[in-house]
Order: structure tokens, then sequence, then C-alpha cells
């Protein structure tokens, strides 16, 4: 069996992995980075794959996948929810950045008529390869994959073993296996206790808004945004709590897959209270409301938070809180750094209260030790999806314990 690395070796974003066993070539994950200049994954020639699996619908997992299905037909395995999210996700890509794509909505009609929906736990078999999806924790239907060929291979996508409101967690209780490909996001970091992120986020909210100022919280549209929303609701905020873009519609398709939510009535009892925006003429309201506004994209890059942040940002008593990790370059990035809004090269002065709360939906560096240390036999440790100071510190660390560790470079074959 041969592995190798073709995105995410010492960065975050643009995964993928490609599993080489005899006849057989799985490709996990094919995603790209989004932005002014779009990164994608090495090339692979779609005839010479097998298969491919997602893990999960966040673009740096799925975003050139559709590049596959220009002149391929590579059956396509996922969970349900995925497939649904992916093509959502994937019809907003074009309508974004279409014209720095080499694929269009065809290719996307095209990976979704090859898709075959998988359920957790469930066996199924690929040119004789043995394959199961196991919950990652990450956001609705995200999952780690396990292969059985000539060698067994765990690759983790992203993962999450600490349980949130919307979620349940990953499991610690893992197969044994040959080779473990793992993110490691937060492979040097800790996260706070959630309870005490939530608290504050509330209270950082209610500040703001007593104030006479509105809260915009910038999300992913998936899994993210409902999460939030099930924190204000649960905590009964008194204020008006709006939600925004694309995360309008994950809610419908997640209230139609419970089966991936820890809790679906807590999330259909949260959407219940939930104020729903409307159009331009909403959106240029409640910017000057004593409101909270969610609203996509989570790093700032696209959406109806671009518009949000220039306007709140002018405000002293308005706040913007960020609750997601933020890639190098990204709009969010420069404003926790900079203290600047930076849209295509422009740059906007924030008055606002600017505010981090770690609510991350990955696992920090306890929970990834605790899942390496619990892994039955002595397989290899693959890192990807991680920063490369802090990837190659885990691999470091990881073999001063005894492990067999490694920070992969992309393009690294692994056997």
């Amino acid at each position: 069996m041969q592995i190798k690395v073709l995105g995410a070796g010492g960065n975050i974003g643009n995964s993928g992995i490609l599993v080489k066993d005899d006849s057989t070539t799985i490709l996990l994950d094919y995603g790209l980075n989004p932005g002014k200049n779009i990164v994608h994954p090495l090339h692979v020639r779609p005839k010479d794959l097998t298969a491919l699996i997602t893990t999960h619908a966040h673009l740096d997992h799925i975003g050139y996948e559709p590049y596959l299905y220009i002149d391929g037909s590579v059956p396509h395995y996922a969970t349900k929810v995925t497939i649904e999210l992916t093509e959502l996700l994937l019809y907003d890509l074009l309508n974004i950045s279409g014209d720095k794509l080499p694929f269009t909505q065809q290719e996307v009609k095209k990976l979704v008529k090859m898709s075959k929906a998988i359920e957790y736990e469930e066996p199924f078999s690929i040119n004789g390869i043995e394959a199961e999806f196991l919950n990652a924790g990450h956001i609705p239907g995200s999952s780690m994959v396990y292969i059985k060929g000539s060698k067994r291979v765990l690759y983790t996508g992203d993962i999450n073993h600490i349980q949130t409101r919307l979620l349940k967690p990953a499991s610690y209780d893992l197969p044994e296996v040959d080779y473990v490909v793992s993110e490691c996001t937060y492979a040097m970091q800790d996260h706070p206790e959630r309870e005490q992120e939530e608290k504050r986020l509330i209270d950082f909210s209610n500040e703001i808004i007593e104030d006479g100022g509105t809260v915009l919280v910038p999300a992913f549209a998936v899994g993210r945004a409902q999460e939030l929303a099930e924190i204000f609701y649960s905590y009964n905020f008194k204020h008006d709590v709006y939600m925004d873009g694309m995360a309008l519609t994950v809610n419908e398709i997640l209230l139609n897959n419970p089966q991936f939510l820890r809790d679906p009535e807590l999330l259909r009892k949260t959407l219940g209270r939930l104020n729903y925006v409307n159009g331009w003429e909403e959106r240029r309201k409640i910017v000057k409301e004593p409101a909270v506004i969610i609203s996509p994209a989570g790093m700032l890059m696209g959406g109806a938070s671009v518009f949000y942040s220039k306007k709140i940002s002018k405000d002293q008593k308005n706040g913007i809180a960020i609750v997601a990790y933020q890639v190098e370059g990204t709009p969010g990035r420069s404003l926790l750094e900079e203290g600047v809004l930076n849209f295509n090269g422009n740059h906007y002065s924030v008055n606002a209260k600017v505010g981090k709360f770690d609510l991350s939906s990955h696992s920090g560096r306890s929970q990834l030790l605790q899942m390496f240390k619990s892994l039955k036999g002595s397989p290899k440790i693959i890192l990807v999806h991680g920063e490369q100071e802090s990837c190659e510190a885990l691999a470091l660390e990881l073999n001063s314990m005894g492990f067999n560790a490694t920070c992969a470079k992309t393009g690294e074959v692994i056997e």
C-alpha cells in the first residue's frame, strides 16, 4: 500500500490524500483554498481513480472535486448530508469564484449523480477494499475513514473529540490500523472550556447591545452558524438574533437529516426563535439595530458578513465576535492580528470592539494526544492539515514518546 499527500502538507487547506493498493486507487478529499489566488491539491488523473471519498463538506476538502468529473466518472462515497451540503457549497463557490475555476455546474451535477450515501459504521466495499465511516464530530455528517486492504488506514479528515450543543464528539475507540493520517490544526494549542467561551460570548454580546450597539458573528454556514444559534437560545438570550446567507438553506438540510445531530429538537426550537434575514433592505436596517447577526462567511471572505463587517466596524459601540480559526491571508486573520479589515487590497479601519472566542470544531492538542495514546498497535502517524511549525513540533514530540510520526509534505509518498 502507498499513501501520497496531494495537499495540506504543512499547511491548512486544499486537502487530498491518495491511497493506492495494488490495482485500487482511492482519493480521500480533494479541496482548495478559495480566495484571490485559488490553491488546489496536486494533480491526479480521474481515469486512475477507483473511487473518491469525501470526509465532510468544507471547501478545503471538497472544493476541487468537480474537476475530476470534467472527463471522468469516478464513483463518489460520503454520508447523505455531506452529499447534500457539498452540492450547495460547490454551487455557491461557482457563483463567487467561477471565473477562476476549471469546472462548471455541469461537473457538480455529475459529482452528485455519481454519489452514493453511506451511513456511519456501515461497511462498504471498493473493488475488494473494505471501508467504513466513523463519526468525526467536526460538522454534521463529517467522517473519519477506515480502509482495509493489504494494510489498514485511518484518515481522520477534520476531527473533534469535544461534544458541542450541535454534535456528538468523535470516539477514541478506533480500529487497529497500520497508518493514521491525522489532521493537526491545533497541534500545539489547547482549547479553553467550551462553556466558559459560550458565557464570554453571551456577556460580550449583552454588553454591546445594552450600549446600543450591534454584534456581528461571522460564522461558517455549515455547523458553526447553527451551533451559535443554539448557544444564544440555550442561554435565554433576551435580544434579537438574526441569521443570514447560506446558513438559512443549511438549516433546512440539517432538519431533514436529524440522525447527524446530537439533539434535533434543540435545533428545531432554536430556529423557531431565530429571525431570518430576507434581502438587502432588511440587511441595511438591522446593522443599525441592537441585535446579534450571525452570518457567513466565517473568515469574512464572502457572503453577507463582508457587508455587515464594513458597516458595523465603523462604530465603537458595535462589536465583532470571531469564533473560528482564521487562515493566514484571510480578512478575518488581518482583523485579529492587525485590527483592520482587508478586502481585495482595500483597508478599512475598525473602531468596533473585536472579541475572540474559541468555539473550535477541531480537537485541541490534548484531545489529539489522547487519540494517539489510545491507538491500538503501533501505527505510523502521518500528520497533515496543520501549519508547518506546529506540525513538525507535534511529530517531534510524538517520536520522543515512542510513536512513529512524521509531518508530511505535499507530494510526499509514504509506503
